[in-house]
Parts: structure tokens; C-alpha cells; sequence
């Protein structure tokens, strides 16, 4: 290190330190029990700074003089205050110190985020203690527990002759399902049952706007009380559509992009005129039905979601496998039952590599968008059942009649 890297070390060693040790400081002025304040802190900082500058037998040394520097602070403080925080604070601090003089931007962040947790005692006991049920914490460790255990040991391969059913892609549409489920569930408690619902159905959208639909429909069919925000809210999610079909077509073929914004406007518009419908039809939504506290999400409507997915994208795969290329809109059709995103591609790369002109694509990037629109609709009713589905209905079919009308007055 240079000697001018070398004070930044020490000075971030010692910022965060201070930083911790204010946080510190003030719970002892406010009655807590704690032997360590801002000099202390400070101090262990730039021990462990000094220590890394040393070498290994220094942080041994001087690691091994903090454990029983916090050994001392715990039999000191144990009586009137029983936790470890302080303690865990201190060793955590030397180490960041040691950390400083090798990795100057991760210290720093790191020391930002022990400080944030030290301050947020009091909200994160109340959170956990007050607001979380047994429940909500039931189904975080089980969304935990299926995005870092379960997803990384499924083999990232297709299993089948077409190459479309990926076991770890499609557990990770399980994982995005539940958690947009569970994101409005946070959002309905946290901002009411209609502002919440449809921030996390825009939001969801583009994650998965199919699985934001089947994620809405189950809740919507666990609480019929919201099944109109519900509706608003998977309605919403068809926002991400339109966007992510104007990005994908203008990266790969912007000719294309030129014979289709017309319609993506006017698409867009609708799904927006239709999902403010919607919310409003919510309106009567008492404002305590925000409070409604039950399971985040329903593994079984996602792994539901996932099954039908899947044989839809099967079904299609085997049957585009059969046709060929010869019919060119078909084909394109039958891609868009699994994504819209992905047939666009397929015509774009098609106009770009002069395959194919922009006016031969057209009819078959709306065949796309209906089928994707209609595996939706089908998802909805499964998910969501009959009444989730009549909502949704006249918005989807808008925004695919609205995509056609714009391609034809503008051709």
C-alpha cells in the first residue's frame, strides 16, 4: 500500500469507529447499559487497522485482546443489560478496521450497515415482535428457504428434445411468484389494500407480469375483499409487457421498433386506463382491510402457476418442433404462449438479418402478444378463479385489440 492509501485505511478505520460509537453513546445516555462509547470504538478501529499494518500475528494478538475486552464489557454490563450487542459491536468493529486497510469501499459500506442496524433497535424489536406473526415469519423463512437452498441445487440444463424446461428456471418462477405475493402483502399492510396492491403489481410486472397475474389471483382468491385491487394490481402488472416488448424490439431491430410503437402506445395507454378502472372499482375497499394479516403467499398456487407454465411452454415447443419454419406467424404465435418477449426477439432478429420484412412479421408479433395474453387469462382463472378472471378479461383483451388497432391504422 501507498502512504497515502495507507491513511485512508487508518481514517476510515477510525470514521467507522466513531460512526458506531456515537450510536452507542447515545443508548448509554439514554440509560442502556454499555461500558464502550464513542473513544472506545474509536479506538478498536484503528487497533485493528494498526494490527492489519502488523501482519497476521498482530491481529491475532490484538484479536485475542478484544474478545476479552468484551468479555470484561459483558460480566460489567450483564446485570442490567443481559444482550450481546455491544459486545458483538466491538469485535465487529475491529475487524472492519482490518478491513479498511484491504478493502476501503466494503469497510466503509459495512460499517454503514452496522450502524443503521445498532439505530433501528427499537423498529426492528417492534417489527418483529409486535407486527410479524408466526405466520409472516413461517412464510419468510419458507421463501428463504426456496431461493438459497433449494434453487442452487437444481441442474441448470433442459431436460427435454426441445430445450424448454429448465427445472432451475422454472423453480425460479415458483421463488419470483411468491415473492411478489409476498411484496403485496408487505405493500397492502404497509400502503392499504388498493395504493399497495398496485405499487407491488407494477413493480411484480417486470419480474413476471404472468406471475404477478397468478401471484394477485391467489391472493385475491384467499381475500375476496381485495380481489378488485387484486385485479388493478395484475392489470398493472401488463405495463412491464409493452415496455419490455419496445426495449427488446429496438435493441435487436429498431425498423421494426418504428412499425410497432404506434401500437405499443396505444397498448400501453389502455392497460393504464383499465387498471386506474379497476382501482377505482376498489374504492369501497375499507381502509382496514390494510391490516390484514394471514400468510404472505400460497406455495401451492405457485407451484400450480409453474405446472400450467410448463405444459404450456411444452405444448408449444413440441408443436413448432412439427411445423417447421414454414409458417412463419404461426410459429411466431406459438412462441409468444410462453413469452411475448421472446417472439418479439425472434421477429426483430428476423427484420434485422433481412430473413424476413417488417410488414411479414407484424401479424404474427400480435398473434404473440393474444396468446401470451390468453396464458394469462388462463392463469388468472386457475390462480385467482372465476371472478378474478371476469375482471381481468375486458382490460386484456383491450390492450390486445388496442395493439392490433394501432398496428392497422398506422400500416
Amino acid at each position: 500500500m501507498t502512504d497515502w492509501e495507507t491513511l485512508q485505511g487508518l481514517a476510515v478505520a477510525v470514521g467507522l469507529g466513531l460512526l458506531v460509537g456515537v450510536e452507542r453513546e447515545r443508548r448509554r445516555a439514554n440509560g442502556e447499559a454499555s461500558v464502550a462509547g464513542v473513544r472506545t470504538f474509536a479506538l478498536l478501529g484503528l487497533a485493528g487497522a494498526v494490527a492489519n499494518l502488523l501482519g497476521g500475528i498482530g491481529i491475532a494478538v490484538a484479536g485475542a485482546f478484544v474478545v476479552l475486552l468484551a468479555l470484561a464489557s459483558y460480566r460489567a454490563s450483564r446485570a442490567k443489560d443481559p444482550g450481546l450487542t455491544t459486545e458483538m459491536a466491538m469485535l465487529v468493529v475491529f475487524l472492519l478496521g482490518v478491513l479498511a486497510m484491504r478493502d476501503l469501499v466494503l469497510a466503509a459500506g459495512l460499517g454503514v450497515v452496522v450502524a443503521v442496524l445498532l439505530a433501528a433497535k427499537s423498529r426492528a424489536h417492534r417489527f418483529v415482535r409486535s407486527v410479524l406473526t408466526d405466520q409472516e415469519l413461517h412464510d419468510a423463512l419458507l421463501l428463504a428457504a426456496a431461493a438459497a437452498i433449494v434453487l442452487p441445487l437444481l441442474p441448470d440444463q433442459a431436460v427435454d428434445p426441445w430445450h424448454v424446461l429448465n427445472f432451475r428456471k422454472l423453480w425460479l418462477l415458483v421463488v419470483i411468484v411468491m415473492a411478489i405475493s409476498a411484496t403485496g402483502h408487505v405493500a397492502q399492510r404497509a400502503f392499504g389494500p388498493r395504493t399497495g396492491l398496485l405499487l407491488a403489481g407494477l413493480a411484480g410486472g417486470f419480474a413476471s407480469s404472468a406471475a404477478t397475474i397468478a401471484g394477485m389471483g391467489a391472493r385475491a382468491r384467499r381475500e375476496p375483499a381485495v380481489a378488485s385491487a387484486c385485479a388493478g394490481a395484475g392489470m398493472l402488472s401488463n405495463v412491464s409487457t409493452v415496455v419490455q416488448l419496445a426495449v427488446v424490439v429496438g435493441i435487436v431491430s429498431p425498423p421494426l421498433l418504428a412499425g410497432l410503437w404506434p401500437a405499443l402506445l396505444l397498448s400501453g395507454v389502455t392497460v393504464v386506463v383499465f387498471s386506474l378502472l379497476a382501482a377505482r372499482a376498489a374504492r369501497h375497499v375499507q381502509s382496514d382491510a390494510a391490516a390484514t394479516v394471514g400468510r404472505a403467499f400460497e406455495p401451492r398456487q405457485a407451484l400450480l402457476f409453474v405446472g400450467v407454465l410448463a405444459t404450456v411452454m411444452l405444448a408449444s415447443a413440441g408443436l413448432q418442433a412439427w411445423l417447421g419454419e414454414v409458417a412463419l406467424t404461426i410459429v411466431l404465435a406459438l412462441s409468444g404462449l410462453a413469452d411475448a418477449h421472446a417472439a418479439a426477439a425472434s421477429a426483430a432478429q428476423l427484420v434485422a438479418t433481412g430473413r424476413a420484412a417488417v410488414d411479414d412479421v407484424l401479424p404474427g408479433v400480435v398473434l404473440a402478444l393474444a396468446a401470451n395474453s390468453a396464458v394469462k387469462l388462463l392463469l388468472a382463472g386457475v390462480n385467482g378463479g372465476r371472478a378474478y378472471l371476469w375482471r381481468l378479461l375486458p382490460g386484456v383483451v383491450a390492450m390486445v385489440l388496442a395493439f392490433a388497432l394501432g398496428l392497422w391504422l398506422w400500416a
